[in-house]
């Protein structure tokens, strides 16, 4: 039976804490106690018209809340805990939900609408409820229309919930006919026309067969395309996103709809409300978006070819789509430079002519110069501002040959502007341009770069000179530095930027210090140039770099000893520490890097270490992570002298393995382990019962995210290869983990690329931890502990093999084990590898592969089995 939860629901939204925290407490009490109850009550509350709306809103939010999570992990729990419901408690709820579709209020309707769409995602997978979408389509004929809404909704949040492959094509048919009928033109609710627009929307993944039938898809194109003629401007916009998604999900369906889509768009960008606009613009966004995949897969030489054909709709449309893009650069807001978040026609244009560039290439170049050269001088800043957007828009796509000429002419105008132009909008967008220009057409992606030890100095100082302006306009040039350095990050001692170091290190670290540099990202864009410098510094700037290191660490040790600070004092306080710690981490690496100064960077480590272990206790989860990786880089540096510091280190690594909260710090932490291993080596045996230990608890828990077990694999590579036959007594754990989690992979079916690519990352932290395993017992007396697991990974790689969805990396990996396996178990292992199905099909496939390297690795392993079959 259900109890009065009226009064702490009313509760629980009071502005007094004291209230509000026992009835919170009291609900929690009682969810507790008898969860069926609870959630029995809270249905009732929403679908009792006589409530207080306030009251139907929580208990329906906090119903949702108990069925849905984002975590994965929780999610499942949920939703099992649903399951296991008795049937008549269930019953009762979906019951009450259903009802409450039929309420006079809203918000209990929209509300309800979710939550039946949670239950569906529960149980539909598991054949229950059957009966939900046909009783939900009997409300369709309703004459009321708030409940044809409310049911229209329901739908489309459900089919949002559902995997297509769940709901039957029957079902899907008539779905999709009560969609398409609300969103008709003869529907005189807008309500409901746009609750049916918006629910198609979400019923596009389940309509595959139905775009492949010509009649049904006409219908539907028809009917989306007349919606965005309505007069309502909602459903203007839900009609606009469904051509978004149709354009990404039936590209290949489209090449007879785009004459009249371009002239629905056109219109829409021209004369629409913006929300409106900014949809149509997106659709040719995505178009492009297609497109540039299709034609990667094309030019790729892993496939060769595309599943979808180019229509190339974007290179036909060109001559008319160029001009209605360059017409909105001119509708900028004011203050468009100083909000973050800020998204606008013009913003849009610019991005979509972006895409445009990249999908054609020099075919953008002759139809944009003209209204650039036309706009670049005149008196309007918006003029000059849209001419220097549609420039830098330009930079990506075409080739270096077809813009080189063009940039030669343009960067003395662009320097000029940046430095002398009376508007900030001009100058925002003059310094993002060079910015692209040097990321571009500057460095080792082009032949010759538009940057010269001539032009260089004029460059600097314009960029440095700037950094000065306003934050907006200072950030921007502190990214085109950025930029400028990356060219010549490979360059060794060549570089031109060498005779200004000194210059530059003064101008970002004044930059660092402005009053205003947590505006528009300020700060974090000077640090970030600061270590773009510092990675390209060579030998004769490295005494120049290190004059920073007692600088970097000063400030990091006032953020250190700061005290009593505000929240908002102590969040910008673990920024800093955080962009510190970062810079910390290039120098180290960097100087570590140059011979000739790493044995004077060493004498600041103690110091270093100290720093960074204070970083530490003052625990906050993003310096954690900045200071992680400094340590990594640190202990490669150091190498086995890092020992020192492992007493004091150790509790902190331990809490970062711990760390599944935030799961990326405990990514990061793994990862320094190995780098740990990798220059402590046997030093690291004292550390590695407590370890492995947390290693395995991580691998066994189902709430740590999935995207660290790969690298944990890895990880037992690492730490065998660091302490040899000493892995003996973690193999009993090790290798049971290892080939169950070889197994699930091998057979894994990847739905998507995205699940394709975390089984090969698996795969290959697997392939990983073998190889390390099999390296450090070589030449050992207790190889033969081995042997037994030999078939097993032999196994593995051949269902792999068999399968064909390796990557580059798990093949390489691959191959690093099977001549592992010959070179450290010779002839114990030679009639497992004769029997293997795959290990000859695999050698001789990257014998003649394109990479020099893999066909060097699929030598050894030759060489190696070889030697192991003949022994």
């Amino acid at each position: 039976m259900a109890l009065e939860v009226t009064q702490f629901l009313l509760n629980a939204q009071s502005i007094d804490s004291a209230t509000r925290n026992h009835a919170e407490e009291s609900l929690k009490q009682i969810q507790e106690q008898n969860l069926p109850t609870f959630l029995l009550s809270l249905s009732s509350e929403l679908a009792n018209n006589n409530k207080p709306i306030e009251s139907r809103r929580l208990a329906g939010l906090i119903l949702k809340n108990a069925l849905d999570a984002k975590e994965l992990h929780r999610k499942n729990d949920l939703s099992q805990r649903w399951l296991s419901l008795d049937l008549a408690t269930k019953t009762q709820i979906k019951t009450s939900l259903l009802q409450t579709l039929s309420s006079p209020v809203s918000d209990a309707r929209s509300t309800a609408s979710q939550v039946i769409a949670k239950v569906a995602g529960i149980e539909l997978p598991h054949k229950q409820w059957p009966e939900l979408i046909g009783s939900l389509l009997s409300n369709i004929h309703q004459v009321e229309t708030h409940i044809k809404q409310a049911t229209l909704e329901t739908l489309g949040y459900i089919c949002e919930e559902v995997p297509p492959q769940v709901v039957d094509q029957d079902q899907v048919n008539r779905i999709l006919t009560a969609v398409v009928q609300g969103m008709n033109a003869t529907e005189t609710s807008s309500d409901v026309r746009l609750a049916a627009t918006r629910a198609l929307y979400n019923a596009l993944g389940f309509a595959q067969a139905n775009f492949t039938n010509d009649m049904e898809r006409d219908y539907i194109m028809r009917v989306v395309c007349e919606a965005t003629q309505s007069s309502d401007v909602k459903i203007r916009q839900a009609a606009f996103e469904c051509l978004v998604a149709i354009s990404s999900t039936y590209y290949e369906k489209l090449a007879q709809y785009m004459q009249d889509i371009f002239n629905i768009t056109s219109k829409a960008v021209r004369e629409d409300e913006e929300p409106v606009a900014l949809q149509a613009i997106e659709f040719w966004s995505s178009i492009c978006d297609e497109e540039i995949d299709i034609l990667d897969d094309y030019r790729s030489e892993y496939t060769g070819d595309s599943d979808v054909p180019c229509f190339y709709f974007i290179k036909q449309a060109l001559p008319a789509l160029v001009p209605m893009l360059l017409e909105t650069l001119l509708k900028q807001e004011e203050d468009q430079d100083q909000d973050e978040g800020a998204w606008n026609i013009a913003m849009a244009g610019g991005t979509c002519l972006g895409l445009v560039a990249r999908t054609v290439g020099d075919d953008i170049v002759p139809l944009v110069m003209p209204f650039i050269e036309e706009n670049i001088s005149k008196p309007d800043w918006r003029r000059r501002e849209a001419a220097t957007y549609a420039f830098g828009s330009i930079l990506e796509g075409p080739s270096p040959g077809k813009l080189a000429p063009i940039v030669n002419v343009a960067l003395n105008f662009m320097l000029a502007a940046l430095a002398r132009d009376p508007n900030n909008h001009v100058k925002d967008t003059t310094a993002w341009t060079l910015g692209r220009i040097f990321e571009f057409l500057h460095g080792a992606v082009v032949e010759t770069s538009v940057i010269t030890q001539e032009n260089c100095q004029q460059i600097l100082t314009v960029l440095l000179q700037s950094m000065k302006d306003v934050p907006n306009v200072a950030e921007k040039a502190c990214g085109a530095l950025y930029f400028l350095a990356q060219g010549y990050e490979d360059e060794g001692s060549v570089s031109p930027l060498t005779p200004f170091f000194q210059d530059i290190f003064q101008m970002l670290l004044y930059v660092t210090h402005r009053e205003d540099a947590t505006e528009s990202n300020l700060r974090t864009a000077a640090y970030e140039a600061l270590n773009e410098v510092v990675r390209c510094s060579n030998d004769e700037t490295a005494p120049i770099v290190m004059q920073l290191i007692p600088v970097i660490m000063l400030e990091l040790h006032q953020t250190v000893e700061a005290q009593k600070l505000t929240s908002d004092e102590r969040e910008k306080q673990n920024d800093l520490q955080g962009l510190l710690c970062g810079c910390l981490q290039v120098i180290i690496q960097k100087m570590g890097s140059i011979e000739g100064s790493k044995y004077a960077f060493m004498q600041y480590a103690d110091q270093i270490m100290d720093l960074l272990l204070k970083v530490f206790a003052s625990r906050n989860a993003t310096v954690h992570e900045e200071a992680m990786l400094a340590i990594g880089a640190l202990a490669y540096t150091a190498g086995p002298n890092f020992a020192k510091y492992m007493p004091q280190f150790y509790q902190y690594l331990e809490m970062g393995l711990q760390n599944f909260e935030e799961y990326q710090i405990c990514a990061i932490t793994v990862g320094v382990v190995g780098d740990l291993c990798r220059a402590l080596e046997d030093k690291i045996l004292p550390y590695c019962d407590g370890i492995m230990t947390q290693l395995l608890k991580n691998l066994s828990s189902n709430q740590l995210h999935r995207s660290v077990k790969p690298p944990i694999f890895s990880c037992f590579g690492d730490i065998a290869l660091a302490i040899g036959e000493n892995f003996e007594k973690y193999l009993v754990y090790a290798m049971p983990m290892l080939q169950s989690a070889a197994e699930l992979s091998a057979h894994a079916v990847s739905q998507d690329d995205e699940m394709l690519e975390y089984t090969n990352l698996l795969r290959n932290g697997i392939l990983e931890a073998y190889s390390g395993i099999l390296q450090g017992f070589k030449s050992s007396p207790k190889t033969q502990l081995l042997v037994p697991y030999a078939p097993h990974v032999l196994q593995f790689i051949d269902t792999m093999y068999g399968g064909r969805e390796m990557d580059d990396a798990v093949m390489k990996s691959a191959l690093g084990v099977l001549g592992d396996l010959a070179d450290t178990l010779g002839s114990h292992v030679g009639p497992f590898i004769r029997d293997s199905s795959s290990s000859k099909d695999l050698i001789e496939e990257c014998m003649v592969y394109d990479d020099p390297l893999v066909r060097e690795s699929a030598e050894w392993a030759k060489h190696a089995i070889n030697r192991a079959v003949s022994g």
